[in-house]
């Protein structure tokens, strides 16, 4: 019963992982395309810096912002000019790296319960079974009586910690699939603008 328990939290857990990352890819899918469409515009950096720094919750304009933040650290240090516009392009690119690896790792959070859980569930609920089994066993030890009646109660709760792990494991398995294919290409896409925008 307590495998039992176990499984039924972590297929909970899993659960709430995979809608809530769901809804979270579609919402950074839009926002995502919100941006471009106004990072294209052709509008000033000095304007789109206004516009994104309010936006904290796109990835996107939290890495525009934190480049064009260290621009203007540096213009106001010094005049930009051709011997440390190099170092400022380090510098933006870093600024532009660290944030991308928070938000990565923000986006992320949870989502490795969901490649343990596909792994581990079907062995769990198989030691379920296990120790169903045994104790069916021991139920026909002590009733001396090898009847159905005996032993179908304790088996059928044993098949049922199989079935319940697999139930656990499969969503698991296929949601961190697709979320983590999803999540690859939308990684490649801020990876892609940090270039672009380097060179830009």
């Amino acid at each position: 019963k307590s495998v039992i328990l176990i499984l039924i939290f972590a297929s909970i857990w899993s659960w709430t992982i995979i809608v809530e990352k769901l809804i979270k890819m579609k919402r950074l899918k839009q926002i995502e395309s919100e941006f471009d469409e106004i990072f294209w515009s052709g509008n000033s950096f000095e304007d789109l810096f206004e516009t994104f720094n309010y936006n904290q919750n796109d990835p996107k304009s939290k890495i525009f912002c934190a480049a064009i933040e260290e621009w203007k650290k540096s213009n106001k240090i010094n005049n930009i000019n051709s011997s440390n516009i190099e170092s400022l392009k380090e510098r933006m690119q870093r600024s532009m790296q660290v944030t991308f690896n928070k938000e990565a790792e923000s986006i992320e959070k949870n989502l490795t319960f969901l490649a343990t859980a596909g792994s581990t569930a079907p062995f769990v609920g198989l030691f379920g079974t296990v120790w169903g089994i045994m104790n069916s066993f021991q139920s026909i030890a002590v009733a001396q009586n090898t009847n159905l009646s005996v032993v179908a109660p304790g088996i059928a709760e044993a098949l049922f910690a199989t079935a319940l792990g697999l139930f656990v494991a499969i969503p698991a398995v296929v949601a961190y699939n697709k979320i983590t294919s999803d999540l690859s290409k939308y990684f490649l896409s801020l990876e892609s603008f940090i270039d672009e925008f380097t060179t830009i």
